[in-house]
């Protein structure tokens, strides 16, 4: 071949085709009005192996629910979140008056820069987006606070096999001083209604380890995927527990905000 042939006409021997590849969708953005009439606006990755590109119905009612009971659960209060995403319930703790918030989520370059990003954008004063993996060494998440009030857990207890590790991290961070009325929130739905009892037993691993377990109530909103098997009813409902080392009350069960 002369030389110079094969370049003739833009060849590239190796070079793939625009199209060859389906390109990653660029980041979507949404807007949540919280309970306390304020806006927040939530950047989405465009796509993400881990699911980070959903608004998950759980996250805007546990975020409601923080603000309707903030006096409860969030002011003057130290919260990590796991698995925070686009980080809506950190939002709406930090608007309510927490002291402290730590928004986590797996240490990828994608989903920790959108955090931050949702972070920066509505303003949080005293929230942080830090990596963490369920169940490592806490020590990165306990360097500006020696402890917790309040955990947050927004549609994570589907993934079965990471439950022990979801409540290492909790009896890692939580604090022991029950003036503080320490308490895990999770909130979640049945997206594999057959399923379910995989679902639930995180509350029984979670009763050997000394936890309390409470049902707050459930909500009905519309299912996040449509087309997928299973009861749309049941897809379609989110519930809310209270996980407690001592009793403390749980406001608004069974009762509309």
């Amino acid at each position: 071949m002369a030389s110079g042939e094969g370049e003739e006409g833009g060849w590239g021997l190796f070079e793939e085709p625009a199209d060859f590849r389906p390109k990653t969708p660029p980041p979507t953005e949404v807007t949540q009005r919280l309970v306390d009439g304020s806006e927040a606006r939530l950047r989405l990755v465009g796509t993400h192996p881990l699911w980070g590109h959903y608004l998950w119905n759980a996250a805007p009612t546990m975020a409601d629910y923080l603000q309707t009971y903030a006096s409860h659960f969030v002011r003057g209060k130290s919260i990590l979140e796991l698995g925070a995403a686009a980080g809506l319930p950190s939002i709406a703790a930090d608007r309510a008056g927490a002291a402290h918030v730590v928004a986590t989520d797996y240490p990828d370059p994608d989903l920790m820069e959108n955090l931050r990003i949702n972070l920066a954008q509505n303003a949080c004063t005293n929230a942080s987006a830090r990596g963490y993996i369920w169940g490592a060494d806490c020590a990165p998440l306990l360097e500006d606070v020696p402890s917790y009030d309040v955990v947050l857990m927004s549609d994570l207890i589907f993934n079965h096999q990471a439950h022990p590790a979801l409540l290492d991290t909790c009896d890692a961070c939580l604090t022991r001083d029950a003036t503080r009325a320490p308490c895990v929130l999770v909130f979640f739905s049945h997206h594999r209604p057959h399923l379910a009892d995989k679902d639930q037993h995180f509350f029984t691993l979670a009763e050997e380890r000394g936890y309390r377990c409470e049902k707050i109530r459930e909500w009905r909103l519309q299912p996040m995927f449509p087309e997928d098997p299973g009861d749309a009813t049941v897809r379609a409902t989110v519930h809310g527990w209270l996980l407690t080392r001592v009793p403390c009350g749980v406001p608004g069960r069974n009762s509309d905000p």
